[in-house]
């Protein structure tokens, strides 16, 4: 079938299967690697991207259901060469370890930080619990996530 899907602002036309998941669809037809696949049972997070500004795991979004909507991946939220203010601050902070579980962590903070760029340690954390770091690196994590909220309460002023 045909579906016309909108990912990273760009319109894409594909003849799809009806089972393919939105993971299948970025990585194998699209060469947006930048989703990782690893457990594909919604444990792991390395999948996230998001959807209508809410993170989405897609090992098990069916592609066919996303048409329409506003997809962005990790490769959609720099600017250029300039990278997003979380992005940014997980470089700053140190906050890549072996770095596979990185892109799902970005995207589910930018989703929060997109909503809530003041969250409390408890919101980060719930954020973030469909995510797994194997390398334990979550209090870097956690320490970017924070100063990525305090760059983009900055950017979009006071009465955010």
């Amino acid at each position: 079938m045909n579906v016309n899907l909108t990912i990273n602002k760009k319109q894409y036309s594909l003849d799809l299967k009806g089972h393919e998941t939105l993971l299948e669809v970025l990585r194998d037809r699209l060469s947006l690697t930048g989703t990782k696949t690893a457990c594909q049972e919604t444990e792991c997070g390395t999948c996230t991207v998001i959807i209508n500004g809410k993170a989405v795991l897609s090992c098990i979004t069916l592609a066919v259901n996303v048409q329409g909507d506003d997809i962005t991946t990790i490769e959609g939220l720099a600017d250029g060469d300039v990278l997003h203010p979380v992005q940014q601050a997980f470089v700053d902070c140190g906050s890549v370890q072996c770095g596979f579980c990185i892109p799902g962590m970005i995207m589910s903070s930018v989703a929060l930080l997109e909503k809530n760029p003041e969250p409390t340690q408890e919101q980060i954390e719930y954020a973030l619990d469909g995510n797994i770091c194997r390398c334990a690196g979550y209090p870097k994590i956690f320490e970017a996530v924070r100063e990525a909220g305090k760059k983009m309460k900055n950017k979009n002023g006071p009465d955010r």
